[in-house]
């Protein structure tokens, strides 16, 4: 994993940050470890499919609804993660001298803008799940119950929403560490 820039404000070290946080962070990096391993089992299934199609004519049967399915889990067990340790894309090119208060607040104001888009995202894939299953939808070549891969998505959304507020409250609690000096005329 990279190391933080220096001065960079970052979970465990925010002095706001608590042991609430840590909780959060210890499973979001469960969530996290678990949307890798499915990924490397995605290479690795993707590989045999390949190999299998090219040299035998025999690919995994549904090879591409398994990595759908389980792609979009992974995808969604990393953003928690994410967000607590500080790796968001940050554009801070027009906030390069902007005060310490300055830089709480819009730091603030993206935790709670990733927040919000968590909790929405947890809610409506919840409504699309209720939706598939009961319409009964299933995946072509396997004939998995599509509502399976969004109920999977729903606890990574929910553990966004949870972290994205948790780090507003840390963002607001922590004292300006790291942030650029104001200028004197």
């Amino acid at each position: 994993m990279q190391e933080p820039l220096p001065g960079a404000r970052v979970a465990g070290t925010l002095p706001g940050f608590g042991p609430i946080g840590y909780r959060l962070l210890a499973l979001s990096k469960a969530l996290a470890m678990a949307g890798g391993l499915v990924f490397v089992l995605l290479v690795a299934m993707s590989i045999v499919s390949i190999v299998g199609r090219k040299l035998a004519a025999a690919p995994v049967p549904g090879d591409v609804e398994l990595l759908q399915m389980s792609a979009a889990f992974a995808c969604a067990c990393f953003f928690a993660y994410c967000h607590l340790i500080g790796g968001d894309v940050k554009v801070d090119f027009f906030t390069a001298r902007a005060s310490a208060r300055t830089l709480r607040a819009l730091d603030a104001l993206g935790s709670l803008l990733f927040g919000a888009m968590g909790a929405a995202l947890a809610w409506r894939g919840t409504a699309g799940m209720l939706a598939m299953k009961d319409s009964g939808e299933t995946s072509i070549i396997l004939g998995w119950p599509i509502w399976l891969a969004q109920a999977l998505m729903i606890p990574g959304f929910v553990l966004m929403a949870l972290a994205g507020l948790y780090m507003v409250g840390a963002h607001l609690r922590s004292p300006a560490v790291g942030a650029p000096q104001e200028v004197q005329p």
